[in-house]
């Protein structure tokens, strides 16, 4: 008879497996949320502001008087003064047509009586009759601006068909009005500068200031081992968050005022307070070229608030080498 075999004992039951330990996730080096990163914050966001308005104004300035330019240098004037033996309409039809026979004239309008009657209203008043009153009667004559007409060929011309007729090509018009443009842009250019450059001052010392109250964590980083370019390059990250959260600020809400001012621009057309404003601002759209305008300014900003953060750091870096090295240099930096 076969022996019967024992029986397989059953396999001890398999260990749990011991939960792996969490490892704790290691908070930021510089305080998220500090006192001086909020107030650099603020700073950066004040001047990125007016920095981008400036800008903004500098661009509206410089369109308007572009278009100021551009509207008078495009038409010229014939003025006939009346006379006994003139036959006015005539006249003025003689003196299109042959405004139209030189080259580099595109048209011809003849300002009529109740055109001429409304230019004269704000002065004269209104009821005004031109039959009774020496008025000078307008023609406006188009021209090409690349390629513009012999202006004293057909001021001769004029004279001896009409000798009533007298050509004002706007020439002096045209000259101040270049003058008054080119020392507006460039009062608008320095006020430029002098914002950029109070910006400028403005983040880097906030900056510094900011770093002078955290200058215990890079001793102590550096004291444990930390490499400079570590220390920089976290410190660096830190001060990179805040600039481009404080020039975003910034330069949105200063492109959203330009946009609430054309929307409102818009809505009020035919009113006297944006006519003056229109004549005086033109439209307040600073186009693509200005919002792109405002996006480098703001990389501006993060790019000299993160440059400075580093190289304060190194700096900082730098001068604690040195006091290890000699401590009679304390006090020296600490002045």
């Amino acid at each position: 008879m076969n022996e019967q075999r024992p029986r397989r004992e059953a396999d001890p039951p398999q260990q749990q497996r011991r939960a792996e330990m969490r490892v704790r996730p290691t908070g930021p080096i510089v305080p998220s949320a500090n006192v001086s990163g909020h107030a650099l914050m603020c700073v950066i966001a004040i001047m990125s502001f007016l920095a981008c308005l400036t800008l903004g104004g500098v661009s509206m300035v410089r369109a308007t008087a572009h278009s100021w330019q551009s509207q008078i240098s495009r038409e010229i004037t014939i003025q006939i003064k009346p006379d006994d033996d003139l036959d006015m309409e005539r006249a003025l039809a003689d003196a299109r047509d042959l405004a139209l026979t030189f080259s580099g004239t595109t048209g011809g309008t003849i300002v009529d009586r109740a055109a001429t009657a409304r230019l004269l209203e704000p002065w004269l008043g209104g009821g005004l009759d031109l039959d009774e009153l020496p008025v000078p009667r307008l023609v406006v004559v188009t021209i090409d601006e690349n390629n513009p007409p012999d202006f004293a060929a057909m001021r001769k011309a004029l004279t001896e068909m009409i000798p009533q007729a007298f050509l004002d090509d706007h020439r002096t018009w045209v000259d101040r009005l270049v003058a008054m443009a080119n020392t507006t842009a460039m009062i608008g250019s320095g006020v430029l500068m002098l914002v950029s450059s109070a910006m400028v001052l403005t983040v880097v010392f906030a900056t510094r200031g900011a770093l002078s109250g955290n200058r215990h964590i890079v001793e102590v980083l550096h004291f444990v081992g930390a490499e400079a370019g570590f220390v920089a390059s976290e410190f660096q990250k830190h001060f990179l968050r805040i600039s481009l959260k404080g020039a975003g600020a910034g330069g949105l809400l200063a492109a959203l005022s330009f946009v609430i001012a054309s929307f409102w621009q818009s809505q009020t057309l035919a009113t006297p307070e944006t006519d003056q404003a229109t004549a005086l601002f033109g439209t307040f759209s600073i186009g693509y070229t200005g919002y792109l305008g405002i996006f480098a300014i703001i990389l501006v900003i993060a790019l000299l608030t993160t440059l400075t953060a580093r190289l304060t750091v190194m700096r900082t870096i730098y001068e604690i080498d040195l006091i290890r090295s000699d401590p009679g240099r304390t006090d020296t930096f600490q002045g």
